[in-house]
């Protein structure tokens, strides 16, 4: 974002054309996340993959890591992380970064860590040039070697503001090339210049030479949209521009209000879910500067989000109703119909935003046995009239109070050991409360609260 705006970045989802070649969905020699022939991006597995997240502004909020959990089990797929070379703020060191990661993992979600200290450079004095980005991530390699499945590298957040924004195209090829010289096979991302919005159409223009140059062809684009991008017209012009190229795009932040102009926040999530693009916003909470409009949930709580928070997870085209989980979390599978043995698990049922006739809800379910849990069913009864309207994570049937709850797929798999899976929900309801309900069974057993 720009530079007197605020602490802000949001990440989106890879974009390419719907139809895919063949070589789009049979790739599995990779090794992590990389870009088909068509310009989509693939697990290793070769499956496609769009992203659906926030932003979390873990260098400013080190002690926020919980914040992981609470995306999730909102329904994201992806958060993108802001982390500190050192030269603008308190570094992010290897150590750091590597926990970071390992949250992410065990969140169940793709972790995208960008470099801030780069925004607005050429015209904010304090930002460092795209070099510089590339050194840190070289510094905290370590951390990042082996987890080209769980990570995208964003090199450097808004790495130009408005001056001189012709450097762009051949300082992102060098920052590209030298990260690939130091033997990073990940997928990386790249910012726009203009703080974010190519207002001035550079990565629009020389996104397909900046490709090019990556000798491993595994970069994608990522555009922020604020002010600049305030009408249908210019969204859709600039989205499709990348998708007719066959190069991949993603909205690395967008807000649905902002200083500089009033971003068309429904249509950027239409567009994005139509085309087949991934958007992550900005941002999940700790906003300052003026912009503190732009948190999802208000002092990190998800029981209290924002009119934002509502409308990026549970509207039309949000990440309760689009996201698809990685399916390197998948683990072997199994059949929701025929559930697996009678399991040791625990159960963490919470409403985190309630209005007058309806409510949203997340739920978790903890295997704390010693053996994984292959297919599941959830049972629970509700006292308060309440209804489920709308899952993400698995899918419902209810018999007037009772409820029996079978996973996705990418959610059939509950890990030993303390692993979980999450789900939540849109409900109404109409007693006199809205109660949580009294007991839950795992596959015929009941299970613990927490």
């Amino acid at each position: 974002m720009a530079a007197a705006l605020c602490l802000c970045a949001t990440l989106g989802a890879i974009a390419l054309p719907p139809a895919a070649d063949a070589a789009d969905t049979t790739d599995t020699a990779a090794t992590g996340f990389h870009i088909s022939a068509g310009g989509r991006l693939l697990e290793a597995n070769g499956n496609d993959f769009v992203m659906r997240g926030v932003n979390h502004a873990h260098a400013w909020y080190p002690n926020r890591t919980s914040s992981l959990a609470d995306v999730k089990a909102l329904g994201a797929n992806t958060v993108r992380v802001v982390l500190s070379t050192g030269d603008q703020w308190t570094k992010n060191d290897t150590a750091d970064v590597a926990a970071v990661v390992a949250q992410c993992k065990q969140n169940r979600l793709i972790c995208v860590l960008e470099a801030h200290d780069t925004t607005g450079y050429g015209e904010q004095s304090a930002a460092v040039s795209l070099s510089r980005a590339a050194d840190y991530w070289i510094s905290v390699k370590s951390a990042l070697q082996g987890q080209e499945q769980y990570v995208v590298v964003n090199i450097g957040n808004e790495p130009y503001g408005n001056t001189n924004t012709t450097g762009w195209t051949a300082d992102t090829k060098a920052a590209i090339q030298k990260l690939r010289a130091a033997g990073f096979g990940h997928t990386l991302m790249v910012d726009a210049p203009n703080w974010g919005q190519d207002w001035s159409h550079t990565m629009r223009d020389n996104a397909a030479a900046v490709f090019a140059a990556d000798p491993e062809r595994n970069t994608v684009f990522s555009i922020h949209m604020y002010g600049v991008f305030d009408t249908a017209a210019e969204i859709n012009a600039y989205l499709n521009h990348f998708v007719a190229a066959r190069l991949p795009i993603v909205v690395g932040e967008f807000g649905h209000d902002h200083s500089d102009g009033n971003p068309d926040e429904d249509t950027i999530l239409a567009t994005t879910q139509a085309l087949g693009l991934g958007y992550l916003g900005w941002s999940w909470s700790g906003n300052g500067g003026g912009v503190e409009y732009l948190d999802m949930a208000t002092g990190f709580d998800p029981a209290a989000l924002t009119a934002w928070g509502r409308r990026i997870f549970s509207g039309a085209n949000g990440i309760a109703a689009t996201a698809k989980e990685a399916t390197v979390y998948a683990g072997d599978g199994g059949d929701p119909g025929d559930p697996g043995p009678t399991p040791g698990c625990a159960v963490s049922y919470r409403v985190i935003h309630q209005w007058d006739g309806g409510f949203q809800a997340q739920l978790t379910v903890r295997n704390t046995g010693s053996s994984a849990i292959s297919g599941w069913k959830l049972a629970w009864s509700y006292a308060n009239g309440q209804t489920i309207s709308q899952m993400w994570g698995g899918s419902p049937t209810q018999n007037g109070a009772a409820v029996t709850v079978v996973p996705a797929s990418y959610a059939s798999v509950i890990p030993a050991n303390g692993g979980s899976v999450a789900l939540g929900f849109l409900g109404t309801w109409n007693g006199a409360a809205n109660s949580h309900p009294a007991a839950f069974a795992l596959n015929g057993s009941t299970c613990s609260q927490t």
